[in-house]
């Protein structure tokens, strides 16, 4: 099948157009993102998820049709980075700088230039919008380890301001806060740090159940809790992952999100116990 990389900031997805005959999205996702037998593209084995699109043409601005598949099969409503992504697959093949991206949470114009900028929507707090087992939002509450912010950016984020995100052991922290009862439906585990221009962020991800190198929806979550907690005054706030920098902006519409995307691969694999490429078309467009 016909399959492309892109990645945002160092969160990486495969792409896969809709129209693929593909019978088990969900099988798929797994074989193709695990870390060590899955899809060898570049230097790295796997990926962040596998998206699915479906152009569709016959509008005033393009609209693709995003269902992100995660590495343990399940799907996300909503990935900031992931419709960045899929935003600037669609520019390419429409030639056009205005996308319209249809996710589970939603549908978000995206404009595509030198960065990629999508619209996010409105952070919420309200604990049946994140969800939360009860009826309360918890700011600044225990969970685990952690003393924890929650917030609905698309997904669950359990947000933690710490001294020092490189030297906090995410890997160890974050699982209990996951998983636990507070989040009925789990939540992606995000740690912040204040640095001169905005924030540091580590993101541990549902769905990929690990650290990832970025996560879109995490950073508008650092900015929006950080605004809650009065940590920052800026409605614009730059964000710096591992992979590298994203602008969150907040206006009356919700918050923005922009950042670089890439596109790494396009070319032909083929499916097996260990899928292999084909043919490779090396991309840094």
């Amino acid at each position: 099948m016909n399959v492309e990389k892109y990645h945002g900031t160092g969160n990486d997805f495969f792409i896969i157009d809709a129209s693929e005959p593909v019978a088990d999205r969900r099988r798929l996702a797994i074989e193709f993102c695990d870390g060590e037998t899955g899809l060898a593209v570049g230097e790295r084995t796997g990926a962040d998820g596998v998206l699915f699109l479906a152009l569709e043409t016959g509008y005033a601005s393009p609209r693709v049709v995003m269902t992100l598949v995660q590495p343990d099969g399940s799907t996300a409503p909503m990935c900031g980075n992931g419709a960045r992504c899929a935003a600037a697959w669609a520019a390419e093949r429409t030639d056009t700088e205005t996308v319209m991206v249809d996710t589970q949470a939603g549908t978000r114009r995206a404009t595509v230039g030198d960065e990629v900028t999508i619209e996010m929507g409105s952070p919420t707090f309200a604990p049946e919008a994140v969800p939360l087992a009860g009826d309360e939002s918890l700011v600044e509450g225990s969970v685990g380890d952690l003393s924890v912010t929650a917030v609905d950016t698309g997904v669950p984020h359990a947000v933690a301001f710490v001294d020092d995100v490189a030297t906090t052991d995410l890997a160890t922290l974050a699982p209990p806060v996951r998983h636990a009862d507070r989040f009925p439906r789990g939540a992606n585990v995000t740690l912040a740090s204040p640095r001169g221009d905005g924030f540091d962020q580590r993101t541990y991800e549902r769905g990929v159940e690990g650290e990832t190198r970025s996560c879109g929806t995490g950073a508008v979550a650092v900015a929006a809790v950080a605004r809650e907690l009065d940590l920052t005054e800026h409605d614009s706030i730059d964000v710096h992952p591992p992979g590298g920098r994203l602008a969150v902006r907040f206006t009356d519409r919700g918050a923005t999100l922009a950042g670089p995307t890439e596109r790494e691969f396009a070319g032909r694999v083929s499916r097996g116990p260990s899928p292999t490429v084909e043919t490779d078309e090396a991309a840094g467009d």
